[in-house]
């Protein structure tokens, strides 16, 4: 499985958006549907995706929060059409613990957190579980840091220490700096800057900036016309260590980061 980073080869993955939403704030209502959502799993297939993230609930800022039973309808029989048809790994973007489950009965093989495991623990227990991998993102509810990156690493470390305590496979972690979340304009564009500084914790790491804020705000554009800005993103990823990228264009981004990689060979 790729998710374990004992069969990482020396790349940069890339993780294909798949909203099962109708409100996400980029392609919300595209792919609420099995015969939809199946389509996009094929584009990603395609594209060269090596991942497909499925997420139910849209967390944009204001955006309102769904029932767990609302959520599992949304994305368990999706996941479990996906997971049928295509051989790619499927994980589940969500927080709360009855969908995770839900999604990793379903198929899925991976628990993406937007809270790093700290808004129910329990959803630790279930993924340690089934056996599965995460990915725990930085977030909090405020943006009052006193050192950004070492608060950003003090904190990401307590979600990795909930995952270990659980008993989840140390080679089934990865960590994610929470663009979007938790940060100001600046600070969003601090952690990208300082990526590499993430390293000391010893996991992988998964950038996700697609059409983000940050990029419209350094733009000035709006959601439709950020792929470029994402793009620069992807490469200072890559350049700057991270293992994963999740990403709405596939494509593009494979063969972003296949040049950065061709680049980073001859050093």
């Amino acid at each position: 499985m790729i998710i374990d980073s004992k069969n990482y080869d020396n790349r940069t993955y890339i993780m294909g958006i798949l909203n099962a939403t109708p409100d996400s704030f980029s392609d919300g209502g595209k792919f609420n549907s099995i015969d939809a959502a199946l389509y996009r799993a094929e584009q990603i297939v395609n594209e060269g995706g090596d991942i497909i993230d499925i997420g139910g609930e849209s967390t944009r800022p204001g955006h309102t929060q769904i029932s767990d039973s609302e959520e599992i309808e949304r994305t368990a029989p999706i996941i479990e059409a996906v997971s049928g048809c295509f051989e790619l790994p499927v994980s589940i973007d969500t927080y709360k613990p009855a969908v995770a489950e839900a999604a990793l009965k379903a198929g899925a093989v991976m628990v993406n957190d937007i809270w790093g495991f700290k808004y129910d623990k329990k959803i630790a227990d279930i993924t340690a579980k089934y056996g599965a991998a995460c990915c725990l993102m930085h977030n909090r509810d405020n943006t009052d840091y006193g050192d950004l990156i070492t608060d950003v690493l003090n904190e990401l470390g307590q979600s990795v220490e909930i995952a270990l305590a659980a008993g989840v496979d140390k080679n089934k972690i990865c960590i994610d700096p929470g663009v979007g979340f938790g940060k100001t304009y600046e600070q969003n564009l601090e952690i990208i800057n300082k990526l590499d500084r993430l390293s000391v914790l010893g996991y992988p790491v998964l950038l996700g900036t697609s059409r983000k804020s940050v990029i419209g705000l350094a733009l000035d554009l709006p959601v439709e016309e950020r792929l470029e800005g994402t793009l620069a993103t992807s490469v200072v990823g890559v350049m700057k260590g991270c293992r994963f990228l999740r990403v709405h264009d596939v494509l593009a981004n494979k063969r972003a980061v296949m040049m950065t990689e061709k680049i980073l060979e001859r050093e």
